[in-house]
Formats: structure tokens, C-alpha cells, sequence
């Protein structure tokens, strides 16, 4: 059995407006953005801050070879930004079981 490729992903979604918060707050916290600068091994002096920017990874397709959809590929080429997949713990603190994933675009705001 071979690779299917997926030809449309919709991959929309909208979070409980209760949901949301819990999880931004989780997203901007001091604490896990210096995590996030560590674990992505950037430099020292780097100061993330979320980017208000929440996406659903999507499968591989001719289109979407990077498992996001097209308009956030912008990011990952773009060494002022980090994209990372929100922590499941997270997920679930804010109660949010559908979609399962999402990814998070950091804004890089000094150093690095």
C-alpha cells in the first residue's frame, strides 16, 4: 500500500471563546516562552512573545509540503519568527480536544 496524497484539508477551525482564553494565557506565559526559547535552541538573549497566531498542522499534499497550510509557510523561512506544536498538556488545560493538534507562531522580539 502506497502514500495517498491528500488533494483538500480543510483545515479551519474555531475554539470556545473560554477555550481560547485559557489557552493564550498558557501561550503567552513568561515562563513557557523562555521554555520555548531553550528547547528550540535559540540564542540566550532571544525574547519570544506569541504572535496571536494559531493554525491546524495540515497533511502533506502537492500544495501543502510543509504540513501547514500555505499562508503560514511564510514563517518558517523567517528568522524573526518560530513556529512550534502547542504542548498537548496545554490542549487539554484549556480543554480543547478538537482539532487534536495546533501549531504556534512566535514572534522573535530581540537577539537571536
Amino acid at each position: 500500500m502506497g502514500i495517498k496524497a491528500v488533494d483538500h484539508f480543510d483545515g479551519r477551525f474555531e475554539l470556545a471563546p473560554d477555550s481560547e482564553a485559557d489557552l493564550l494565557k498558557l501561550l503567552r506565559s513568561p515562563t513557557f516562552c523562555k521554555q520555548v526559547v531553550k528547547e528550540c535552541k535559540l540564542a540566550g538573549n532571544t525574547v519570544l512573545e506569541f504572535a496571536g497566531v494559531l493554525f491546524q498542522p495540515v497533511p502533506w499534499s502537492a500544495a501543502t509540503k510543509r504540513g501547514m497550510p500555505q499562508e503560514y509557510e511564510k514563517y518558517l523561512d523567517d528568522p524573526d519568527y518560530t513556529v512550534i506544536n502547542v504542548p498537548p498538556n496545554f490542549m487539554f488545560q484549556a480543554k480543547i480536544f478538537n482539532p487534536s493538534r495546533l501549531c504556534a507562531i512566535y514572534r522573535r522580539t530581540a537577539g537571536g
